[in-house]
């Protein structure tokens, strides 16, 4: 369970390589020693380690799990051993991929690539943990959005496209699940320093990965459905909602 102030006893984390991942799982452990569970693809077996051995410097219980995004007939297996140690208070859905927007409209695996890590995989897991969670009675998941999936951008529509239904899907979720005891933040951070977004051009208001868990945790401890990061973002994003689409398409952006 959660404390009083907001700290879990056990964090899931899909995609634990993930920099905004393990830095929400270092703040979280850094309050308080707890149980984590990073789960990721098996190519990534050695940052992985690394991680953990970092985390367990805190007093963390740290275990790893072989998770792929793709492979969606795995992912109910993932989910059980995940949770087969006992309750999983918060769970971070932080796994993504940005694609080539060119390749992913003039190519249909790219495309797919995009549509399924982002958005089938999620949704996938979604349901899976939401039958784990209604059980427990309590629980609360993250999952990582992107004002991507606000509007259309002729430079990012594919990855906006996989974002947008994401942040519907999880967004749904946090009505579905809110009489279990339950609780969903999407999260919508702008630009952020990771790799991710290696060797692009950083946008204005742009986040460190530690400053996006900040949002989380805070986020998370509130209950609260939907987050941006930097939160003046989200202001930003209610006047580019507005914008006539005549003059959104010729914004540098």
């Amino acid at each position: 369970m959660i404390d009083a102030v907001g700290n879990p006893q056990s964090l899931l984390v899909l995609g634990g390589t993930s920099d905004i991942a393990l830095a929400t799982a270092k703040q979280y452990a850094e309050a308080r020693p707890l149980r984590i569970i990073l789960a990721d693809r098996p190519e990534e077996s050695e940052r992985l380690n690394e991680a953990a051995e970092t985390l367990r410097k805190t007093g963390s219980t740290v275990s790893i799990l072989t998770f792929d995004a793709r492979k969606a007939e795995t992912h109910a297996e993932v989910i059980d051993k995940a949770f087969a140690d006992g309750d999983v208070d918060v769970t971070l859905i932080a796994f993504g991929i940005q694609g080539d927007n060119e390749k992913g409209w003039t190519d249909v695996e790219a495309a797919r690539a995009v549509a399924d890590i982002n958005y089938v995989a999620p949704v996938s897991l979604g349901v899976l943990l939401a039958a784990k969670l209604r059980k427990q009675g309590h629980g609360n998941v993250a999952v990582m959005s992107s004002p991507a999936g606000e509007r259309a951008r002729r430079s990012n529509f594919v990855y906006g496209s996989s974002k947008a239904g994401l942040d519907v899907f999880f967004t749904g979720l946090t009505y579905a699940l809110e009489e279990h005891g339950v609780k969903v933040t999407v999260v919508r951070p702008n630009f952020t320093h990771t790799k991710l977004t290696e060797g692009m051009k950083a946008a204005p208001m742009a986040n460190t990965p530690e400053s996006v868990a900040k949002v989380i945790v805070d986020g998370v401890r509130k209950g609260s459905p939907l987050v941006y990061a930097p939160a003046q973002f989200r202001f930003v994003m209610s006047i580019l909602r507005h914008v006539p689409r005549a003059i959104f398409r010729r914004l540098p952006i």
